[in-house]
């Protein structure tokens, strides 16, 4: 079981980070992508805006949670990665769009 999430074995993909295109394997967990990224946050504290990042792995803490378009709000720990995923941080405050 955990040697498919350490070692991912699909193929190479193509996903879109706030508008950046990162490389990613079709199948490995989205929070696995941003612990390779070189700001590994996945969103910001509410009101401090402080940067968080996947910790526990398994979906209990919360602290990677993004935004996945046509999913909605997600935790990273729980999604897979496919190829043209389109992924943004929560960071707050919000911009206004």
């Amino acid at each position: 079981m955990t040697s498919g999430v350490l070692f991912p074995s699909g193929s190479a993909v193509e996903i879109t980070v706030d508008g950046r295109v990162v490389a990613a394997r079709d199948g490995e967990l989205l929070a696995a992508v941003f612990l390779r990224l070189e700001d590994i946050h996945t969103r910001t504290s509410f009101p401090s805006a402080q940067p968080r990042a996947p910790y526990c792995m398994m979906g209990v803490c919360f602290e990677c949670d993004v935004h996945v378009e046509d999913i909605g709000t997600i935790r990273s720990c729980q999604q897979t990665v496919h190829a043209g995923m389109k992924v943004e941080r929560q960071d707050y405050p919000k911009r206004l769009k």
